[in-house]
């Protein structure tokens, strides 16, 4: 149900103390969450990533890796493929399969060619990826420099893969380790790339590769309670008795964490021990985020001053609360690696279209009950 609108003189209280209604996606494990309340992007952050209980921590294979390369000259058109995808799957315990690990070693390839055509090749080249899964993507620009390259940009090269998971970090050692000689070149910084104190400054030229890593960053949610009420940061904290019932905020067992239509992340089998706490606007990132994307923190909208006279009548008739999502993860990032590598050349591969959204709020992410559902999907539209 929608909240009562608030008195001019209540108002001030109202924001002083920051209204609760309960919030009921469970998360992956309940040890994530301490007393405090953390902002919706934490809350996510350490669903993924906690070093014990986080989904990435937990589960080894969460990223697949194909014995052999498919031989698409085999498979006859798209359909023949989606189904040989869907063998691949149902053979593997894995959770998903990246584009570079399906297309191995071709993706990769064409991201050194691509690098090779337009570095300066007069200086060492430095290369960094950020989440680099089984390692696929390093051996294979590796190898393909390896093999097109002079010998001296070869011998020269740095490789360095920055990987929040440490069982990601050992698996990318032992892929590029089957090369002997590109061992010496290549290392993993098991550390977050969002950390700025993990950085220095690099001031020479430099490749960071990102693939499919914008689609794992986690996202932060604002709250209005009606059409012209202003937006609220949304935090999430232990829920407590005293908290009233309302509506579930995220719906299903599964929840794709920010934008994939590829990473299903397990919050958990639903339970009610969490709650969406509403605070004002505070938070830097909020604020730069809502700015870049021209959201008024008053939660009005431009237009004339009889069409806002009428909203917000309208509003007070038939309140409807809003919520939007923002990519502040992704902001976060992007400005980190501007601070540390200023002379940097990015190449990054995303998902660009987003079926199925099915959560409320505006740019909401995605979410799927199961894997097993969207082969399905996908398999039926061939």
């Amino acid at each position: 149900m929608a909240a009562r609108a608030a008195s001019p003189k209540r108002l001030s209280a109202f924001l002083s103390s920051p209204k609760v209604i309960p919030f009921s996606p469970a998360n992956y494990c309940t040890n994530i969450l301490g007393e405090s309340p953390v902002l919706v992007r934490d809350f996510i952050h350490a669903a993924l990533y906690h070093p014990e209980h986080g989904y990435f921590s937990q589960r080894s294979g969460s990223v697949g890796v194909l014995d052999r390369s498919i031989k698409f000259h085999q498979l006859e058109g798209r359909k023949a493929y989606m189904k040989h995808l869907d063998a691949i799957y149902k053979q593997s315990d894995s959770s998903w399969f990246t584009p570079v690990e399906l297309f191995k070693p071709w993706y990769a390839h064409g991201i050194a060619e691509a690098i090779l055509r337009t570095a300066n090749l007069s200086i060492p080249l430095k290369i960094y990826e950020i989440g680099g899964g089984s390692g696929t993507c390093a051996k294979g620009v590796m190898d393909y420099i390896k093999l097109n390259a002079p010998t001296r940009v070869y011998d020269n090269m740095t490789y360095t893969s920055v990987e929040i998971s440490s069982s990601l970090s050992k698996i990318q050692l032992e892929t590029v380790g089957e090369v002997h000689s590109h061992s010496a070149k290549f290392r993993v910084e098991c550390r977050d790339a969002s950390d700025p104190n993990g950085w220095g400054v690099e001031q020479q030229p430099c490749w960071v590769i990102m693939l499919e890593v914008l689609d794992n960053l986690p996202h932060d949610l604002i709250y209005s309670e009606n059409q012209v009420s202003p937006w609220m940061e949304v935090w999430v904290q232990q829920r407590h008795d005293t908290l009233l019932a309302s509506p579930l905020s995220i719906d299903g067992k599964w929840f794709l964490v920010p934008i994939s239509t590829n990473i299903l992340v397990l919050l958990a089998c639903l339970r009610s021990d969490f709650s969406e706490l509403y605070k004002p606007l505070h938070d830097p990132l909020i604020g730069s985020c809502m700015e870049i994307l021209d959201l008024a923190k008053d939660g009005t909208t431009r237009g004339t001053m009889a069409g806002s006279v009428a909203k917000s009548i309208w509003s007070k008739i038939f309140p409807r609360p809003r919520r939007c999502w923002l990519p502040t993860g992704c902001l976060k990032l992007l400005r980190v690696l501007h601070g540390a590598l200023p002379k940097m050349s990015l190449i990054a591969s995303d998902f660009s279209y987003l079926p199925d959204v099915r959560i409320p709020g505006e740019r909401a992410p995605l979410v799927a009950r199961t894997w097993e559902e969207l082969r399905s999907q996908q398999l039926s539209g061939c």
